[in-house]
């Protein structure tokens, strides 16, 4: 049984691996701080969902003409101050905004996020999260980002995660050397080690589509979701993309989002979903492809670019694929 005094919290997680590296400078950390930071302002405010005026529709619709919740903005504002504050980001993009934000032009780290995935939910007290995901930048340090830093293959992710406010708070996170796991503890305010080394397993029992667009996926897809009817396996789909990941990862599953007759690209976003949780489904053994090419190889042209998904289980993935 863990004991108060062997608890290592992200902060002491981090720089332990940060003493890894000699010449690493520092500045990748201090952004997971301001990460940390961002995320437990949220939490306090999903805690306080219901109590004060911050469900509901925001009024106002954003770059992919949905419903903006009061939550998405809170969280957008939360997540941009804190980074800001810290300095370390010469840019940001988020799914809220349609636009670079540029900030410290002597930083050389872009952050890509979705502050609040799974913001549908939101009102009926539903696990929600946040997803980011950090690339170094490619064009000179002491000039402005441009989009050339922003629009990078998921590849060159430094490091990739999300956040996940449920029945506790969690952020997982991944620098390229496996996936760590760390649950809030309220009692001393911090992050603790709670799922060293994750890995998904190879098969699992659980798929996760929206099978209401049933008949507008392709008969690929169509055959394999009968495919996992016919073996009795679980379908949980609860419409937020780090609910049903965060699910699956430690389950064993696959999560789909394909392309529709209706959406030929899927809905989900490169940048700010499909990158990063591509990375942590790899480095826990997993898969994340398109249908036809690895997601992480996908050459983005737009900021909110969406590409179709199915990630999860590698055995799962590849059956997947076969029926395609």
């Amino acid at each position: 049984m863990r004991t108060r005094n062997s608890v290592t919290t992200l902060s002491q997680f981090v720089a332990n691996e940060q003493a890894k590296y000699p010449t690493a400078t520092g500045n990748l950390s201090k952004i997971f701080r301001d990460i940390k930071f961002a995320a437990k302002l949220v939490n306090r405010d999903v805690n306080k969902a219901g109590l004060v005026d911050i469900i509901g529709e925001h009024g106002s619709t954003n770059i992919q003409g949905e419903e903006v919740k009061k939550l998405d903005v809170i969280a957008n504002n939360e997540f941009i101050w804190s980074l800001s504050a810290g300095g370390d980001c010469c840019a940001i993009i988020s799914e809220e905004e349609d636009y670079v934000r540029h900030l410290n032009p002597d930083a050389k780290y872009v952050v890509a996020m979705d502050p609040l995935d799974g913001s549908s939910n939101i009102d009926v007290n539903a696990a929600i999260g946040t997803i980011f995901s950090i690339y170094k930048r490619v064009t000179p340090v002491g000039t402005p980002a441009t989009e050339e830093d922003c629009l990078q293959t998921g590849e060159n992710q430094i490091a990739a995660g999300y956040v996940i406010y449920g029945s506790s708070t969690m952020l997982v996170y991944t620098t390229g050397s496996g996936v760590n796991g760390f649950t809030l503890d309220m009692s001393i305010g911090d992050f603790c080690l709670s799922h060293p080394d994750m890995k998904t397993p190879e098969q699992g029992k659980i798929y996760s589509i929206n099978e209401g667009n049933f008949k507008e996926f392709s008969s690929g897809i169509q055959k394999y979701v009968d495919s996992c009817k016919e073996k009795r396996m679980s379908a949980r789909y609860i419409g937020s993309m780090v609910a049903d990941f965060h699910r699956n990862l430690i389950k064993g599953g696959i999560f789909m989002y394909p392309a529709t007759h209706s959406a030929p690209k899927g809905k989900l976003r490169l940048m700010y979903e499909c990158n990063p949780m591509a990375f942590l489904t790899e480095q826990a053994g997993g898969k994340a492809t398109t249908g036809d090419v690895r997601i992480m190889e996908v050459k983005p042209n737009e900021l909110h670019e969406r590409v179709p998904v199915i990630m999860g289980s590698a055995g799962m993935v590849e059956e997947c694929l076969s029926c395609l």
